[in-house]
């Protein structure tokens, strides 16, 4: 296990493709303004990053690492920046990532990137809905990044909640920004509150995460 002395940080090859991502995220904020600005966010989505952030990947990093979780599992990887994080943190644990995404373009777009950053053996990716690849799981899972469309947490909560180890954590992003998915946000965190055996907290990291521990 890692100690929080130890953990290593990405190295320089990891790092200019987490830049490119970084990069082409900031060029796509002022897109993004004018999508919310003209109600046309919901049909332009798909062209963007959405990434969770460095300050989010940089705490799943840490999370994971110092957890020593080897069994690690993304529901929605979008592009692959979080999955870039992840992957490395499963490198350094002995690892595997599981990775759950809707779309095979962004699948193609990840692999690549986590190709030049020499994580590929530690990913797997599962193509289709995240409902029937999470039911189709066996599990135990040590550690979860939950970050897709907000209207599915609550039913990707239910699938990976028997999945999950004990002392296991789900990470779901997104919970206070943005705005617009605020509602769905607080219907997932009231449903997890509800839970018998988890202990749960908002931390103000990014645009917000809730951080949930199995018992």
């Amino acid at each position: 296990m890692e100690t929080a002395h130890s953990i290593q940080g990405p190295g320089e090859v990891v790092e200019q493709v987490l830049r490119e991502y970084e990069a082409r995220a900031a060029e796509e904020e002022r897109v993004i303004a004018q999508a919310y600005e003209s109600n046309t966010m919901g049909e332009r989505r798909d062209e963007f990053l959405l990434s969770v952030g460095r300050s989010t990947a940089t705490f799943l990093h840490i999370l994971a690492a110092e957890a020593g979780a080897t069994r690690l599992l993304e529901v929605g990887s979008s592009y692959g920046y979080s999955t870039i994080w992840l992957a490395h943190a499963a490198r350094l644990t002995g690892g595997r990532l599981t990775s759950l995404e809707l779309q095979p373009a962004k699948v193609e777009y990840a692999r690549e990137r986590l190709k030049r950053a020499g994580l590929s053996d530690v990913v797997d990716f599962r193509i289709g809905d995240a409902r029937a690849s999470l039911a189709a799981l066996e599990g135990p899972f040590d550690l979860v990044l939950l970050d897709l469309w907000k209207d599915l947490y609550v039913p990707c909560f239910d699938l990976i909640f028997p999945r999950l180890a004990p002392g296991g954590i789900i990470v779901a992003d997104n919970i206070m920004y943005p705005e617009s998915s605020r509602p769905m946000a607080q219907k997932y965190q009231e449903h997890v509150r509800r839970q018998r055996g988890l202990d749960t907290v908002l931390l103000p990291i990014g645009s917000g995460v809730e951080v949930t521990r199995k018992g």
